[in-house]
């Protein structure tokens, strides 16, 4: 430890300055806050000592910022694949690495405050979970979770067990989506009574047959914890690292990589809930001549839902979402002109008085006709994140570093939660274009095709199409529990 010039000034005692030196002379470690004075304690390096689980890709660039963000330090480092883990490791070489994240919270828990999940989704739930029973704050990934009844457990526990949660949709912390909010607060664009969503995503393969050739598992990977709630299958070739997502048993398709940061925006400025009811139609591949596949594995090439969301001060009725993923995209608005671009991601609210839209994370809001925005100017009536998108991880941070209630987080689960469970619903409907229903002639009937699920959110169920309900909870791979 470096003795700060700071500490030399007269103002010091000689007490303080033989103290200061004595614990520099011990090599004196650095401890987390928990165990010097209780939650919200500042440890004596004022940081928050993070452990991260899935390190690359996007955990590496999430551990990053959270790093660059000057209140963390990377303490540990937890990964099932060491080639992935390679770059972030290299980056924080004194960080302690490991491959389980069960040993790593067992061995370390007591040196940990915070925890950050990068991992597919199918093992959010399980290891956020796990932190915050051991009173760790945690900052997961978008999607919250793979199932909607892992989403209202989160939620649950945040509470129960008072730590600081955020999860990664950080275009909650952005100015987009405040500059969205003051407009209609303003009355700019009147009541919203329909909103578009759309991407170009998946940028995956989807709509496939399970390959029928195992792949060679890799040296560095270990599999059975790569699969972890998921039911066991072989490893097949270019899964790992990102064509998981087209996969239902650890993936959420196009909605759950793009819907935090598309549907967020509305969800939060209309003060939406959970979808009352849903309905979709769904792209679909054909093997021959009238004759469709069928890929109950795989998310379906492209899917168009209309979400019904009850009426709020900001809405002229119920109002309808419309979701479009696969490249499929509204009707140009009017307001555009011929060579004005509409964008490959984006969302656009229609009101009784205009029209507004923006891009991911709620980023470049423009009014239409574009030419609105060089003569409406409102009052900014909202508090910015600072440092925009990327202040949404030094907020999780400070949160954290502060302790539980004391400052106000973009994203925390109490609001993620639901945002999740509405992505989730959604993706029951194309989930639900796939269930088979025998009929008494032999044949097989797909009766999610054709119907509106009716949604009980109390409950956690569609009410008219029990088959589907078998989505909201999955059942996890022997060995592996929510420990609930």
């Amino acid at each position: 430890m470096t003795v700060d010039k700071k500490d030399l000034t007269a103002g010091n005692s000689r007490r303080n300055f033989i103290k200061t030196t004595a614990l520099a002379a011990a090599g004196f470690m650095i401890v987390p806050r928990h165990v010097l004075g209780g939650k919200g304690f500042l440890a004596p390096s004022d940081r928050l000592m993070v452990a991260a689980v899935g390190v690359g890709g996007k955990g590496q660039s999430n551990i990053a910022k959270i790093y660059n963000g000057g209140k963390s330090e990377i303490a540990f480092l937890c990964d099932v694949d060491d080639a992935r883990a390679a770059t972030t490791v290299k980056n924080f070489p004194k960080a302690k690495y490991y491959k389980d994240y069960r040993e790593m919270l067992d061995k370390e828990g007591k040196r940990i405050d915070a925890v950050v999940v990068s991992t597919p989704d199918h093992n959010h739930a399980l290891i956020a979970m796990a932190a915050m029973q051991l009173g760790k704050h945690v900052y997961v990934e978008k999607p919250l979770t793979h199932d909607i009844y892992e989403a209202r457990k989160l939620r649950e526990a945040a509470e129960r067990y008072k730590v600081v949660t955020q999860m990664g949709n950080q275009g909650s912390s952005g100015e987009g989506v405040r500059q969205l909010q003051e407009w209609l607060d303003a009355g700019v664009i009147g009541k919203v009574h329909t909103v578009y969503c759309w991407t170009n995503r998946p940028t995956w393969p989807q709509g496939l047959l399970w390959p029928s050739t195992p792949g060679v598992i890799p040296s560095t990977l270990d599999w059975d914890l790569w699969l972890g709630t998921a039911p066991f299958k072989p490893y097949i070739e270019k899964l790992v690292p990102f064509n998981w997502r087209g996969w239902w048993d650890y993936g959420t398709g196009a909605i759950g990589d793009m819907g935090a940061h598309l549907v967020e925006p509305p969800v939060k400025v209309l003060g939406l809930g959970t979808p009352l009811d849903v309905q979709c139609s769904v792209g679909t591949l054909y093997l021959d001549e009238f004759k469709r596949g069928y890929y109950p594995d795989s998310c379906p090439p492209s899917s168009h839902v209309i979400m019904n969301f009850e009426k709020t001060k900001k809405t002229k009725g119920n109002l309808k979402l419309h979701w479009m993923d696969g490249g499929i995209k509204p009707e140009r608005p009017e307001e555009l002109s011929p060579n004005e671009t509409f964008g490959d991601n984006g969302v656009l609210f229609e009101g009784t008085k205009g029209k507004m839209m923006c891009g991911v994370y709620g980023a470049n809001p423009k009014l239409l006709p574009l030419s609105r925005n060089d003569k409406v100017h409102t009052k900014k009536t909202l508090a910015r994140v600072p440092g925009d998108v990327d202040g949404h991880y030094t907020q999780w941070a400070e949160a954290a570093i502060a302790g539980y209630g004391k400052i106000e987080l973009s994203s925390p689960f109490d609001i993620a939660g639901p945002l999740t469970e509405t992505l989730l619903i959604a993706n029951l409907a194309i989930r639900g274009t796939d269930v088979p229903r025998p009929k008494a002639d032999g044949k097989i009937a797909y009766p999610g095709r054709d119907i509106k699920l009716i949604w009980d959110k109390e409950n956690l169920k569609v009410t008219n199409f029990d088959e589907v309900n078998q989505y909201v909870k999955r059942e996890y791979r022997k060995g592996w529990s929510l420990g609930i």
